[in-house]
Order: structure tokens, then sequence, then C-alpha cells
């Protein structure tokens, strides 16, 4: 993926005086209404875009048929009685070309008089080749559609400060086709995945984005209130309640595919409001959901980019290939070369006697160190060894499965091992994509999850619920369905497609601190 264009100057370039350029423009403006010219027209339909004219340009040529093209300057060269100029619009970029005597005279007077780059101009005219071989229209009509006030970054203007790409999209998207192109992926990418559960007889839903009780992940929820009902509410932290209500409800495939919201820390990977897919399906256990996992996003891939090879972060990844699956204890193991025959287990009493399984291990990693030292659990102690440890080789898609029972208090336990949650997390290129279980369905192991986890929440754990929700256990005691669970990041997913290292690279407005 190429470098974007930066918006505003660069210290070591020479200075430019915005301020000054805006009045100008503005002096401008006000000179032109004078003369009565429109500065903002009403209406004005193109025939063509750009793309349509570089598509059919041999057939345009030999027509002679005329077109009309609306579209922003992005570049002007002029040459006395000549000149040409560059439109942008959806599609693309085409060259426009103006001539005293073939320009009409008003054209033409608004070419050498008014124009400005960043300007959207309407053009018509037939199409020609330059003889250099460029695809040019040459303008009978040019017409001012838009003026702009403000100018546009120049590329020899590096900015070093990406937040001001963030911060005024609408720019970035103007100068930087790329950033156009990336946000096309990321809508081909949703709207394939519509289809593809639609035709697999799932059904989109809408849960509710506000909500009395938070549940269905560990986060922090924001906080606001309704006067009416005098009320505090929740915006959600996930739909998963909602959506398994369905299920008991007889929604035997539904999915939702919409915002989340977690009051938590910006990165490279976090934005507090972020886009989910999640869809459940009854029936199914987390194998049958691995494997729909796997089809989903190879098949994404392909929609989005023609094949199933991405980059990402220097790295090449076959999502063609199967996916790896490994068990998050011996994955541990491997990691600390423990061995095939490793005594790692789920519900150990305590981490002194976790330190004494890892042995000499616990005694030379420093990063095995820190992530005892930051746990309360010995379960939690080897969620941590392997975030610290193992997480960070994870580049090729990686099924990482069958986690503490303790600390997934939705999740189904393992046939014949109360200790181990039927739960699934995939990581590509070191991203957590996705998450996924066999849902709990036995309401009375549901009412003591969500206790457990108040008394959580009570002894400090901002994460954990902070209220049982009485309702969803009465909707479990009808009865639910066996069924599973998926969530999928779907930023993070646009992040693989798109090589983008950043989640702000596709969310077209992150959340940014105010300007001062």
């Amino acid at each position: 993926m190429s470098e974007p264009t930066d918006l505003t100057p660069d210290a070591h370039e020479p200075h430019i005086d915005e301020d000054r350029l805006v009045r100008e423009r503005r002096d401008k403006a006000a000179r032109m209404r004078e003369a009565e010219i429109e500065l903002y027209v009403h209406r004005f339909i193109a025939s063509h875009h750009a793309a349509d004219i570089k598509a059919r340009g041999e057939e345009l040529i030999e027509s002679g048929e005329e077109v009309t093209l609306a579209g922003r300057v992005m570049l002007v060269r002029a040459f006395g009685k000549a000149g040409f100029l560059t439109l942008d619009d959806d599609s693309g970029r085409l060259q426009v070309y103006v001539k005293m005597g073939v320009t009409s005279e008003a054209g033409f007077d608004f070419y050498k008089r008014w124009l400005d780059v960043g300007d959207i101009v309407g053009a018509t005219g037939r199409i020609f080749r330059t003889k250099t071989g460029e695809l040019t229209l040459e303008a009978r009509e040019l017409k001012l559609l838009t003026k702009s006030l403000r100018p546009l970054p120049e590329k020899w203007h590096g900015l070093k400060d990406v937040e001001q790409r963030y911060r005024r999209r609408y720019v970035d998207l103007m100068v930087n086709p790329e950033v156009r192109e990336t946000f096309r992926q990321r809508s081909r990418a949703i709207a394939f995945i519509r289809r593809f559960l639609d035709e697999r007889g799932y059904i989109e839903v809408e849960t509710p984005m506000m909500q009395t009780i938070y549940g269905g992940a560990a986060a922090r929820p924001f906080v606001t209130h309704h006067n009416t009902l005098d009320t505090r509410l929740y915006l959600r932290i996930a739909p998963e309640l909602f959506l398994k209500r369905l299920t008991a409800g007889g929604f035997e495939r539904v999915y939702e595919i919409n915002r989340n919201f977690r009051n938590e820390g910006v990165s490279t990977r976090h934005n507090p409001e972020f886009t989910m897919l999640e869809l459940y399906t009854a029936g199914w256990d987390y194998n049958d959901t691995m494997a729909l996992t796997e089809e989903l996003i190879r098949e994404t891939a392909k929609a989005v980019n023609g094949h199933a090879e991405i980059e990402f972060q220097g790295h090449k990844i076959d999502l063609g290939k199967p996916f790896r699956r490994v068990k998050i204890l011996d994955a541990v193991a491997e990691a600390l070369a423990l061995g095939a025959e490793h005594p790692l287990r789920w519900g150990l009493r305590d981490k002194e006697e976790l330190r004494g399984l890892l042995g000499e291990a616990a005694l030379q990693r420093r990063d095995l160190q820190v992530a005892l030292d930051r746990s309360k659990s010995a379960d939690e102690a080897l969620i941590a060894a392997f975030e610290e440890i193992v997480e960070p080789t994870l580049v090729e898609p990686t099924f990482v499965i069958n986690y503490p029972k303790s600390l997934c208090p939705l999740t189904k336990s393992a046939a014949g091992d109360p200790t181990t949650a039927e739960r699934f997390e995939l990581f590509i290129g070191v991203l957590e994509t996705a998450n996924a279980y066999s849902e709990l369905n036995d309401p009375v192991e549901q009412l003591a999850r969500f206790e457990d986890q108040v008394n959580r929440r009570t002894a400090g754990d901002e994460e954990a619920m902070n209220e049982v929700d009485r309702d969803y256990v009465r909707a479990l005691e009808y009865g639910m369905p066996p069924c599973s669970g998926l969530g999928i990041g779907i930023d993070r997913l646009i992040m693989l497609l798109t090589g983008s290292p950043s989640i702000r690279d596709v969310i077209l407005f992150p959340l940014m601190r105010p300007e001062k």
C-alpha cells in the first residue's frame, strides 16, 4: 500500500501561510460574485465518469461522441492560450485540455482568471489522445460548479503528524485516491459478508445499542442517562445477550453488523467505537463455527482482492491454506519448551502451584515473570503468559482453542472437562480477529456465572458485569437450543485485507482528541 499524501507542511519545508491563501481565495470569490459568476450551482449531471471514459477511450475517440465530466481540479498546467487540467471524480482522474477558440469564451475566461486547484468544475467536449498518448477531454465548455476557498495540500509538503489525515478525513480522501480505495474495499467486504450469510439462511437483525444492563464481553462501558425514564443506560459493549434471546425465541440463524462501544484506550488496534459482526447458529458447537469462520474470511479476501493472499506488516499470508488449530495450553507449553507431555492445566489452586509446574521456565524468562506478577489467579496467569509469549508469534492464521472456563462466563464447558471452555480465538498477522464459543444454555449455571461476575465487579474488576441480567436467565429457562456464536472485528479484518497498519486507517472518522 503506497504512502498517502500528507496534509500540512513539514517543519523542514518552505512555510505555507494557509490563512493568507484562504483570505486571497475569499477575496477572489467576492470579486466573482460582483462579476455575477455563480459560485455554487444547483445541479449538474455528468454523462460519464473518468473510469468510464478510460474504459471506452478508443470507442469515444472514433465516434466523436461528446461527454460531460465533473470533478475536482487537482492540477493546472497553463501555456498561454492553452492549458491542461487534471480532474478527479469518484472513479479516478482524467486530463482536460482547454484552448482559446475551442473552449467557449466564458469557459476560457473562467480558466484564465478565476480557476484554482481544488475547484469543482464541469467539462464538456470530445475525447482525443495527446502526442504523448494520454487520453484527454478537449473542453468545448468549462463551468465552475463549486468554488474552493481553501487550498489543497501539496505532495511535496510532507506531514509527519498523521493525525491531521484522520482529523481532516475529507481532505485525505480528496488528495489520496488510495485512501478512497481502502474504504471501497471495506464496503465491498461488508456487502460480501452479508451476501455470504444471507445465502446460508442467516437473517440480519438489529438489537439495542442502549442497554440497562451491559454484558457479552469483558469491557468498561460508556454511561449515559435517559431523562424521561430517569434511567441510567449503557452503550452496548456487545450485542450477544440480545442475539441469544432471539435464538431462544426461535431464530436459528441470526447476525448483526453494527457498532459496539468500549470505554478503553486508543491505539493502532483499538478504537472505542468499532464495528462487529456477531452471529449465532442453532445446533452448532464451536467446531462448526470454526469451519464457517475460515470459509468466511477466505472468501471475503477473494471477493475484495481477487485472491486469498494478503500482505500485512511485512508478512505475506496465504488465507487459502487450512488454518492451524492449537490448544492454548499446548501453545504456551511449546513456547516454553515444556515438551508434549506438559503438566499445564486450568483450575490450579494458585500461582505458586503454577510456578512449580513451570519449573525452570518460570525462573528464566522475564516475560513470564511479568505475566505471573500481573495476574490474580493461575488461569489469568496462563492467559497472560499466552499474550506475552505466544500471541506476538501468531502471523499465520491460527485458531487458538480451549480457554479456561473460569474466565468465560457465557461459554459451555468441554464435554467431561468442567475447567475448560469450548472457545476459540482466531489470530491472523498477530491480530486477534475473531472470538467464538459453544454457548452456555444451562440457566442454573448461567445465573451462578453472572453472580460470580457481579462479585468480581464488587472486588474491583471494572470489566466485569455490574448486575445480573435476570431477563436473559429467564429466556434460558424457557429453553435455548444448543448453539454457537461468533464475533469478528470488522475493522481489524479490513486492516488485514487492505494491509493497513492502524485501525484509524480503516475507520472514516476515528475518535480524536478535540482540537485546541
